[in-house]
């Protein structure tokens, strides 16, 4: 990525880190989910650099951007976005967001809708209140403290095992994406979420749900009934993926993302 861009902004009162392909060319911001950062969207961004202007930021506790103690419940992740947007002077940028990030774009679009072009949602954490209890609950947090004591090679090899259809620069990218993540950003996972349902039910621009067919978070029957409130939203699902939609078929997933870019830039 020679031509791209590195860069940290101080907005929302914390150093947001971010990169940057660059160009006149209508903007996307992709949104990274819990324990990666920006450069995992390294593949995409390639895909999609010759017609956009693609902007992946570092979430508050990932990559290079700050840790701070506190504030991470998604009213502060939808501020950081938000003022990242307002610092780089995009106009109407299309919102994509994967899992944590995916639930950030979400509550952008429904608060913001009137400064977003398009919104796409790669199977957000659209979790109910006893899943969210459930996974607060887990050992996640334990398990990512024993992670940070382990070699890369370490975790590399385990990311191997686990994803074994993902590309070597996936795993590689992964790998020190949560190396990176600090503890205090699990403080995501602390319930209650957003309504998810009332979040769907007050996005008003063009909007598509991306999930897979294995283990993904949003199942086809929630999807299709979360399509049926609202007109604006599309959904497409992807056979052989799961949570990890973008990672697990990327191609696949390269190519929904560019044909709903399309629709929203003609």
């Amino acid at each position: 990525m020679p031509t791209w861009t590195t860069n940290t902004l101080k907005v929302n009162g914390i150093d947001v880190h971010y990169l940057r392909t660059g160009g006149d060319k209508p903007p996307v911001v992709l949104l990274h989910g819990l324990m990666l950062n920006g450069a995992c969207w390294t593949p995409l961004a390639r895909v999609l650099e010759g017609d956009y202007d693609v902007i992946m930021p570092d979430a508050r506790g990932h990559g290079s951007s700050s840790a701070p103690d506190h504030g991470y419940r998604y009213d502060d992740l939808v501020r950081d976005v938000v003022s990242l947007i307002d610092a780089l002077g995009l106009v109407t940028p299309v919102l994509l967001g994967h899992s944590m990030g995916g639930m950030t774009a979400a509550v952008v679009a429904s608060q913001y809708s009137k400064r977003l072009r398009g919104l796409v949602l790669a199977d957000p954490t659209f979790l109910t209140s006893q899943r969210q209890r459930e996974v607060h609950e887990s050992d996640v947090l334990d398990q990512h403290r024993r992670m940070l004591n382990r070699s890369r090679e370490d975790i590399l090899t385990e990311i191997r095992v686990r994803h074994n259809r993902r590309a070597r620069e996936i795993i590689e990218l992964f790998a020190q994406a949560r190396f990176q993540t600090s503890i205090h950003a699990f403080e995501i996972l602390t319930p209650p979420n957003p309504d998810y349902v009332q979040l769907i039910n007050t996005i008003d621009i063009p909007s598509l749900l991306v999930i897979g067919d294995v283990g993904s978070v949003v199942s086809p029957k929630v999807a299709a009934e979360l399509a049926g409130l609202n007109p604006c939203l599309e959904v497409v699902q992807i056979g052989e993926a799961g949570h990890g939609v973008p990672y697990d078929q990327p191609e696949r997933f390269s190519a929904v993302v560019q044909t709903f870019l399309r629709s929203v830039s003609a």
